[in-house]
């Protein structure tokens, strides 16, 4: 029966219900990270440095509602514009399901909990620096070498 399978296993990304788009998101907090691209050769770095409206221990939007007020340069992902975000993570579940993978084991919409992104070591809480507290000029000793 249709209804026993999960809306993100029977429907495209441009199908699903507003609620249901945000949902995708695991709440991992790594598209909330500065990212600096070489300009020669396109190779996107991420950085641990968070945008200042980032809970760094839950890795959520403070303001989430407000947040392009707040931030313009933050980014919002649709079904339409998925596409043009190369940087996204491996681990995105936007990504993911846009690539035809299926969702892995920690994703909260798996597990039932928001914890297991953070408990699979998946999330960036708690391994951040406020971007506003650093001068751009020293932004590329920020860069990160963790797996994302």
């Amino acid at each position: 029966m249709m209804a026993d399978i999960p809306f993100w296993q029977r429907k495209r990304l441009g199908e699903m219900s507003a609620s249901e788009w945000e949902s995708l998101c695991d709440g991992c907090g790594k598209c909330c990270l500065t990212k600096l691209e070489d300009a020669d050769s396109g190779e996107v770095y991420y950085t641990d440095l968070a945008c200042r409206q980032m809970d760094t221990a839950t890795c959520r939007c403070k303001n989430y509602e407000q947040r392009q007020q707040i931030v313009p340069e933050c980014t919002v992902l649709t079904p339409d514009n998925i596409g043009e975000f190369h940087w996204l993570p491996m681990t995105c579940a936007y990504r993911t399901l846009a690539e035809g993978r299926p969702l892995p084991d920690w994703h909260p919409l798996r597990s039932g909990s928001p914890d297991t992104v953070h408990e699979a070591g998946v999330s960036v809480a708690h391994r951040t620096t406020p971007a506003n507290e650093v001068p751009d000029e020293d932004w590329e000793e920020h860069i990160i070498h963790w797996v994302l």
